[in-house]
Formats: C-alpha cells, structure tokens, sequence
C-alpha cells in the first residue's frame, strides 16, 4: 500500500492536457480543465469503489455535476458485471420516452480510448406487467428453464449502463432498478483488500482522471479538424465505445462565435421522432450550466415554428427567440443534437449572423419569447431539473 503522498504524486503531468486545447493559454480555461480533474476524480470514484461485479449496484454515471458530455435529457447508472456471470435486473419501466441498458467493455475514462459497445436493449422490447414491472435475466447463455426475460451478455462485458431521457422534466416517472449476481457462492460482499484498494486509488489518481479529460479535449478537437466548425455532421459516435445496434444519431458541429455573432440552426424534423435534443457543451466537453441556464433543448421542450421547422439561436444574450441555446459565456464548444429511432435523420444548417442582425434573418413566423416568458421556462427548468432522480 502507498503512502496519500505517493498517490498526490500520480496526479502530476496531466496538467499537459492543457496543451491540447485550442487556448492553452487562457486562464479562464485552465481553471475549467483544473475543475474538470475534480470532477473526474469525485465520477471515479463511484465507478470504482460503490460495487463490484460479484456484489454489483447502479452506481450515478455522468449525472448532474459530471458534465463530461451528458445528454441533460437523461440520467445514467453504471454497474461493474463480470461477463462470464449471470445477473438479475428488478425494477419498474417509469414513463419517460427512453429507457433501456448498454454493455460493453472499459466504459470511457478506464481507459485512454474508450472499449467496445456490446449491445443496446429498450426496456419496451421486455415482457412487464400492468404496472411496468419486470425482472430480466443477463448471462452469455439462456439459463436451463427460464421461460421470463432474458437478455444475451457477451462474455467480455464488464459493464451495464442504463440510460433514461426525459422530455418533461420533473413530471415523468424515473425508472427504477436493482441488479444482483444470482451465480455467486454467497451474497455477503466482503471488504476490499488493501491491494485492492491500492490498485482502484492508483487507477483513479494515474489513469480514470486523465483519461476522460484526454477523451473530452480530443472529441472536440477532432470535430474541429474534420472541419466541422459552425457545420453540422452526423455522427455515430462508435469511436467513443457506442454499439452498432444503437438506434440513435448525433449531429455535432464546433462553434466558434465573437461576442457581437449569433449561430442560427435550422432543420425540418422527422415525421416519426419519439425523441431528440440539442445540447451546447464547452471547449472541454463539458455541458453548459443546464439547470439555471437554457443549453439545451428536447422536442418537448421546444417550440416549432408554423411552417413545421425547428429554428434556433445560439448565442450569448437572449434573443428573444423561444428556441435559444445559451453559450454560457463560451465562444468556442460544441453542440450535439440526437435523434433516437427518428424515420428520417436530418443535418440541420448554421447560418453565423450579427447578432443585432438576426431578425433581418429569421422568419417573422419565428416563435418569439418576452421576458416574462422566458423567467417562467427558465423556472419551469430548473424546478423540473431538481425534481427529476439523478442519484
């Protein structure tokens, strides 16, 4: 076992990550980089220590404080599995638009590059009762007999993660879930070793920390020389561990706005679209502040425009337009859009104007927003946000 000094000493040379970024000598973003190892010590944490494969536990996953790219939508729990075992999920489906589990390997951060995405199954697809109620089985084989649900896990899984998005924030009932091995000897979970906790602490200070911050500086810095600046792509995001089973595409563009400009996007929007959003994240890939601020948008949440066009205004001041993505003071970021299971998947444009020029350049049909409007979607989203389960 190391002494705490020796673990200190595992944290120096990350500061070099800030040499990746497009402004490694702005102080404002080397104090956002020095939060953000904060923040990825307090996620690891919880991946590596709240359970293990034998006595496993949803454990909270890029939620609320974790900002490594979040969709704002959704809430996501991470629990350690060992491929080779069989595991028993209970719970109750909720009511919110998407709710289903991923596997896969080295979720992102365990590692320098994320690991594989071994598949995505929608909780609708099991069989539950009348009040969303189920119980699903998890092993590389269907066990002898078992006529309920049971999901096929790749023996070099080592990890499930749930995802749930919401659309109306608060309102919606969360899922609810436990998980337990049925394969172990006994069910008593003994208490970590010293090595054992020599290895987590050693992983957590010299790798998980770094890792996502290198995995987060690089997706923005790839999408900028892909040349996808002011300019949306679509994306599948296979690179950052998503399976080929997952229904859902993102279309991301780095923005990059002076404080007088304004980015407007225009799409047309699927005629079949159970879900989709757009996000606006910082030069780290950290989401902006979503609570206290409209970052994000949900096809609930926005408002269409009469001819059946969604139109937004990124920007750093209100413009006074109901659709508008608040930059949070950031020049340079990203946004990220997704459609899951949409009958058509559309790159929306972007138009960069000045932003005292944006009604020369919106249609007069463009829904618009006073004050007093926008006070009280601003509460209805940060009361929704508070109300929703994210631990």
């Amino acid at each position: 076992m190391k002494d705490w000094p020796d673990y200190a000493d595992l944290l120096k040379g990350a500061e070099q990550l800030l040499e990746r970024t497009p402004f490694p000598d702005d102080e404002r973003l080397k104090a956002q980089l020095w939060k953000q190892f904060a923040m990825n010590l307090s996620q690891g944490y919880f991946l590596l220590f709240q359970s293990t494969p034998d006595h496993p536990e949803f454990a909270p996953f890029e939620n609320s404080v974790f900002l490594a790219q979040p969709n704002p939508d959704a809430v996501y729990y991470y629990a350690p599995v060992d491929g080779r075992g069989t595991y028993r999920v209970t719970g109750e489906r909720g009511n919110a638009p998407v709710t289903g589990f991923a596997l896969g390997s080295r979720i992102i951060g365990m590692d320098p590059m994320p690991g594989k995405g071994l598949g995505n199954f929608d909780i609708d697809d099991l069989a539950l009762d009348a009040d969303g109620r189920f119980e699903v089985i998890f092993s590389t084989e269907r066990p002898d007999g078992h006529q309920g649900n049971w999901l096929p896990m790749p023996p070099e899984t080592d990890f499930i993660l749930v995802r749930q998005f919401s659309y109306d924030w608060g309102n919606e009932r969360d899922v609810r879930l436990a998980i337990e091995r049925v394969d172990v000897a006994s069910p008593i979970r003994p208490p970590l070793t010293s090595e054992e906790i020599d290895a987590k602490l050693t992983h957590l200070f010299a790798g998980y920390m770094r890792n996502l911050s290198g995995i987060s500086i690089g997706a923005v810095q790839r999408c900028a020389e892909r040349g996808f600046v002011n300019r949306f792509n679509l994306n599948s995001f296979q690179e950052l561990g998503n399976s080929q089973d997952w229904p859902q595409a993102y279309f991301e563009a780095v923005f990059d706005i002076a404080d007088d400009e304004a980015l407007i996007i225009e799409s047309e929007l699927p005629d079949q679209r159970p879900y989709w959003n757009v996000q606006v994240i910082d030069t780290l890939w950290n989401q902006v502040e979503y609570v206290y601020r409209q970052s994000s948008l949900n096809g609930l949440q926005a408002a269409v425009d009469p001819d059946g066009r969604f139109r937004a205004v990124l920007s750093h001041n209100d413009p006074g337009i109901a659709n508008w993505l608040d930059t949070g003071g950031n020049n340079h970021g990203m946004m990220i859009g997704r459609w899951y299971r949409c009958s058509s998947q559309p790159t929306p444009s972007i138009t960069k104007v000045r932003f005292a020029e944006l009604d020369r350049h919106l249609p007069e049909h463009s829904v618009r927003i006073d004050a007093q409007g926008r006070a009280e979607a601003l509460r209805r989203r940060r009361i929704g946000s508070q109300l929703r389960r994210k631990w």
